[in-house]
C-alpha cells in the first residue's frame, strides 16, 4: 500500500516538474523592464504589468511606463527550466518558501491581464490586510490612525479614543489610508 503512495507522489512531483505555471520572480531595483527582455529573448514567458505616470524634470514633463509591481516580474515556466530565469543577472530569486518555489494561481494573472485591458488607470498601492493599523491621508480625519476593517465591499477603519474606551467606524477609500 504504501508502494502505491509514494508512487502517487513521485508522479505529482514530476508533474509539477514539467507543468507550466506562473512564478514571481523578484527583480533588482528598476530593471523589471531590462530582465522582461533578457527572458524574451531566452523565450521565457514574461508578464510585466504597467502603468502611466506622468514625471516632471526641470526642463520638461513626459509620460512613462512603470511596474505596476516594483520589483517583480511573473514568469510562467515549469520548474525544469528555472535556471533560464535565475541565470540572468538582475533576477533576484524567485519567490517561495522554505526553499521551494511558490506558484501564483492561474486565475489572479488571467484577472489581472483581464483588468489591464479594461483600461482602469491602476496604480501601486501600499498591501493592506484586515486588522492592520493604517493612518488616514486626507479629508477631515487626516492624520488619526486606526485598524482597518473589511464590510462587503467598502474599506472601514476603527478609530478610538483610548481615554474614554469608545471607537467609532468611518468608511474610506484605499487611496485615503497607508499601512503604519
Amino acid at each position: 500500500m504504501s508502494q502505491v503512495v509514494s508512487t502517487d507522489l513521485n508522479v505529482h512531483a514530476a508533474d509539477s516538474y514539467l507543468q507550466p505555471r506562473w512564478y514571481a520572480a523578484c527583480t533588482r531595483s528598476r530593471h523589471e523592464k531590462h530582465v522582461r527582455q533578457q527572458l524574451d529573448e531566452k523565450v521565457v514567458e514574461t508578464f510585466l504589468p504597467l502603468y502611466e505616470s506622468v514625471h516632471r524634470w526641470k526642463d520638461r514633463r513626459a509620460r512613462v511606463q512603470l511596474p505596476l509591481f516594483p520589483g517583480y516580474l511573473f514568469v510562467r515556466l515549469a520548474l525544469r527550466d528555472v535556471l533560464k530565469v535565475l541565470e540572468v543577472p538582475s533576477v533576484v530569486r524567485l519567490v517561495g518558501f522554505n526553499g521551494k518555489y511558490e506558484p501564483l494561481p492561474e486565475h489572479d494573472i488571467e484577472r489581472l491581464r483581464a483588468g489591464l485591458q479594461q483600461d482602469l488607470c491602476p496604480e501601486p498601492h501600499p498591501y493592506l490586510k484586515v486588522g492592520q493599523r493604517v493612518r488616514i491621508l486626507s479629508g477631515p480625519l487626516q492624520g488619526h490612525e486606526g485598524v482597518l476593517v473589511r464590510k462587503k465591499q467598502n474599506l472601514q477603519v476603527v478609530l478610538s479614543i483610548e481615554l474614554i474606551m469608545r471607537s467609532i467606524i468611518v468608511n474610506l477609500e484605499g487611496t485615503d489610508i497607508v499601512p503604519l
